[in-house]
């Protein structure tokens, strides 16, 4: 298994670390297709794709492009915001909601991790999340990202938030990405100076690691 390795960041007055501090938005379609099936990709910086050049090269764009060139009808929804936590994705998923989406990515929980909020608030935000896209729209297809933080918290936190993802896609019976930074988190040529967002390339593996449980889905 990967070790999955975060640098730290410092914050002098609440000594905390994210995967990203900005708070600034980042929704943006791919493609400008409103009759096309939607799959809205609903996460924190690394969804958003800090640090890069062009917001097309994070993984949610990388996947429209394959979908593109398979000619499938579907557009990518990228409504990614850096330094999004689980309590601001249930705080702002009614707005989302607004695009009917045919496939949900739910991509949220490492900033959690990160500032070691207690595991049962997270677990019953992304829960919240859940059953507002099933109460809103039945149909829709939903798919968790599966993330893991190092040890910081103690072994006992740090297994118990790996494990939160599988028991919520078992108990929901949703599709499941087993570790969305499988083969980039830890690895310093994938990723950028501050060792915690994915770089253009790492972002190809990412985008890998989606598609994988995302085709057979299409």
């Amino acid at each position: 298994m990967l070790v999955f390795v975060f640098s730290c960041k410092s914050d002098a007055s609440k000594d905390t670390t994210t995967l990203d501090e900005t708070t600034t938005e980042n929704e943006t379609k791919s493609t400008e297709n409103s009759n096309s099936k939607k799959i809205i990709f609903f996460g924190d910086s690394l969804t958003a794709g800090y640090g890069l050049e062009d917001v097309n090269n994070a993984f949610p764009g990388l996947i429209q492009s394959k979908i593109d060139s398979l000619q499938l009808d579907y557009t990518i929804v990228n409504s990614g915001i850096s330094g999004e936590t689980t309590s601001g994705g249930k705080n702002r998923i009614d707005w989302v909601l607004n695009e009917e989406p045919t496939i949900f990515v739910l991509e949220l929980g490492a900033n959690d991790g990160l500032r070691g909020v207690p595991l049962d608030q997270s677990k019953a935000n992304l829960q919240t999340i859940i059953d507002a896209v099933k109460t809103k729209y039945p149909e829709t297809v939903i798919v968790l990202a599966g993330m893991q933080i190092p040890p910081n918290m103690g072994q006992s936190y740090t297994t118990e938030f790996k494990n939160m993802f599988p028991d919520l896609a078992k108990k929901n019976d949703l599709h499941l990405i087993p570790f969305l930074l499988e083969d980039v988190g830890g690895i310093e040529a994938l990723n950028q100076s501050d060792g915690i967002h994915p770089t253009k390339a790492g972002h190809k593996i990412l985008a890998e690691n989606v598609w994988d449980i995302l085709k057979p889905i299409l």
